[in-house]
């Protein structure tokens, strides 16, 4: 049986598959008007390609950015949201906050881009109070039927529901979305109970309007890439990888897609993290470059971060669903270098992608790239880009680079394409110190792992902008994400809020916290009956989300042996405080702690890629793979006669000193002058200065 991982992006969907006969890559085009059709096809050619049927493979995983996509693009759905009376601009308000405190020129996402607007907040009669739950206000239920005539009206199909203190009781809630599905029986649903259970009504109404705004369009693809799937005689299961770095059903992510807002980028961290270890290295810095966008995330003692809730923004929009920690810029081969009205040089965030994609695609592009710069200062080669399946026209990037940075600056083209690249470095460099230095991490104690189609052309020239000790690069570095997606294990999450002083709890305080998390290892089997976990397979880890009296987000703390008890608790609080000054430095160790929310992680573990060790490799391997030799320019603007390597054909332990050019199928590798390559056991790249990269 043959297990395939699938990673679109924005110019090209990237495939692995492993089966008996080994493991396979391969890159397509991507479909941005309907990425099945990408998919669907690099599914049947890899199957050709590694020599086995279709009727083979009983796993795809996928990750997917169509939800993202939606987000970026602000073409979601038109949503029609019911709220308790009172609290229909609560959307608008936010928590106040100006993004930029000392700035007059600013954009308000939440406001500029809302979600839902405000004409389509219907105010509904109804009032839960805490911290019971009781009901003060019977709902309205006739004002619920009006409101749906309206959006009948309007045209609206996608509603969401998210009324003041549902947390504490959903009833409210639940019986709206029945009464919805009556007055508008094709409409796509999303009550806040289920969505974002928990505490502070902004976050919480705001990821269930994300939710039905992403909801349709993401429901829609996910449903038609199965019905595809089947079509095509493929008999895969199909799972998607979520924000949170574990797979899910098509049917969960379809229902509930704010899980699924940093799917493609979260399989990138993952595959990192496990080329990373076949390495013997735990702290790395991780840069996924593609043709769009770079996708950065720090990864410290061999474990994947999760974000903060307070930092859970998608597009500017607080989502209250977990992410693991990473940051996207617009920083990739496809992004767009031009001078805007004053003058200034930019690059990025917009971007050519792969329709028409760069100058030199020869597909009617014609503005400069990060992919053009390259081209022009002769590191990419014409005939040998995507091992030649995809030619270059490099008189196409020379015109364009010329036509619209060089001649208007006065400067030569060689000039203006150096000044591409260090822009683009200079920007993920200063997202990546933001990233680890700004949170405490030393990079001079990591190395940087640079992978996506683009990224080891950047690897050497980032690590001395931000002081990384070397640079590792993946076996396949444009394969890296898809990779990714065949290490992952089965995860759902549910959360709740229990708010517990802990100093003070008693035993029947922690029963009402045990009680809540019992239900919520129920929601974690439901979800696991449908992929027919056997019970024994099943995993369980329970959360406590924890903080000092008023301060203003949590921390997240786990609790051992799954229920907090009298004899327990103590050391929960010590975690938390250890946890906090792991995170800012400091702790008040006398300071009031209170349990906020509970969240129970559901886990199956899933067969693991696995990659084989290398063939060992000599000296003779280095003119065995010697290719040809063309003159590069190098970013201190020295020109080298370079000789260009076929990277397959280096065995285990092979060293090669630069300046030179690794080239494969899926990236190509950049090797300065001062520095040298050795080849590791798995086919990973360390690369350092040859007195190491800092003194």
């Amino acid at each position: 049986m043959a297990r395939i991982g699938v990673d679109v992006g924005g110019t090209n969907t990237d495939l692995v598959l492993e089966c008996g006969r080994g493991i396979f890559f391969h890159k397509v085009p991507s479909t941005p008007k309907d990425q099945s059709i990408a998919v669907i096809r690099g599914v049947l050619e890899i199957c050709d390609l590694a020599g086995i049927s279709k009727d083979e493979v009983d796993l795809i995983a996928h990750g997917t950015t169509v939800a993202t996509n939606i987000t970026i693009e602000h073409n979601g759905a038109e949503v029609g949201m019911l709220t308790t009376r009172g609290f229909r601009d609560i959307l608008h308000i936010g928590r106040h906050k100006r993004p930029h405190n000392f700035s007059l020129h600013f954009d308000v996402p939440w406001q500029s881009h809302p979600l839902v607007k405000r004409r389509n907040r219907i105010p509904i009669t109804e009032r839960i109070l805490p911290p019971t739950g009781a009901v003060d206000v019977a709902m309205d239920e006739g004002e619920i039927r009006e409101a749906c005539a309206l959006f009948r009206k309007r045209g609206i199909t996608s509603v969401c529901v998210g009324f003041l203190f549902s947390f504490l009781n959903d009833s409210h809630e639940k019986r709206a979305r029945e009464i919805v599905l009556e007055e508008i029986p094709d409409a796509y649903v999303s009550i806040s109970c289920e969505v974002a259970n928990v505490i502070r009504e902004y976050e919480r109404f705001s990821t269930v309007a994300m939710n039905a705004y992403v909801g349709p369009k993401a429901a829609l693809y996910l449903r038609n890439l199965e019905s595809k799937v089947k079509a095509a005689g493929i008999p895969a299961k199909l799972r998607v990888i979520q924000s949170n770095g574990g797979i899910s059903t098509i049917e969960g992510c379809a229902r509930k897609p704010v899980g699924i807002l940093l799917s493609g980028p979260a399989g990138g961290v993952i595959g990192a993290l496990a080329e990373a270890r076949l390495a013997g290295v735990e702290n790395i810095l991780t840069n996924d470059i593609g043709g769009t966008s770079a996708d950065i995330s720090t990864i410290a003692g061999g474990r994947i971060r999760i974000k903060n809730p307070r930092d859970t923004l998608v597009s500017g929009h607080a989502v209250m669903a977990p992410m693991i920690d990473l940051e996207t810029i617009g920083a990739g081969g496809g992004s767009i270098a031009y001078l805007d009205t004053a003058g200034g040089f930019n690059v990025g965030p917009r971007s050519a992608g792969s329709e028409p994609g760069p100058a030199c695609y020869g597909r009617g592009g014609t503005e400069p790239t990060v992919t053009d710069a390259q081209v022009v200062l002769g590191r990419m080669d014409a005939d040998k880009f995507l091992g030649g399946d995809l030619p270059l026209d490099p008189g196409l990037s020379r015109q364009a680079v010329k036509e619209k940075i060089a001649d208007p600056l006065g400067i030569s083209i060689i000039e203006a394409a150096l000044g591409i690249i260090k822009v683009v470095n200079n920007n993920m460099a200063l997202t990546m110190r933001a990233n680890s230095v700004a949170r405490g991490y030393d990079p001079r104690e990591f190395s940087l792992m640079p992978f996506g189609g683009a990224g080891p052309f950047h690897g050497v020239a980032l690590a001395e902008l931000v002081s990384a000790k070397d640079v590792l690069v993946p076996l396949a570095p444009g394969i890296t994400a898809a990779m990714g997606l065949l290490g992952t294990n089965l995860q759902y999450e549910h959360i709740r809020s229990v708010i517990t002083n802990l100093y003070a709890a008693d035993s029947a305080a922690l029963m009402r916290v045990n009680s809540a998390v019992a239900e919520l290892r129920a929601a974690g089997n439901l979800d696991l009956d449908a992929d027919a976990i056997p019970a024994a397979d099943r995993r369980f880890e329970v959360i406590a989300e924890m903080r000092y009296h008023g301060q203003g987000f949590e921390l997240r703390v786990p609790v051992p042996g799954g229920n907090l008890t009298l004899e327990n608790r103590e050391d929960v609080i010590a975690a938390f405080h250890a946890r906090h000054t792991a995170d800012y430095g400091y702790a008040f160790d006398d300071a009031l702690v209170e349990l906020y929310n509970v969240r129970v992680i559901a886990t199956a573990d899933a067969p693991h890629l696995q990659l084989p060790k290398i063939r060992p490799g000599s000296e003779a391997d280095v003119d065995a793979a010697r290719m040809y030799v063309r003159d590069t320019v190098f970013d201190d603007g020295s020109i080298h006669p370079t000789p260009r390597y076929d990277r397959g054909l280096l065995g285990a332990g092979v060293r090669l000193a630069g300046p030179a050019i690794l080239i494969q199928h899926n990236s190509t590798t950049l090797l300065p002058p001062g520095y040298t390559a050795e080849v590791l056991e798995y086919g990973s790249l360390r690369i350092a200065r040859n007195e190491g990269i800092r003194p």
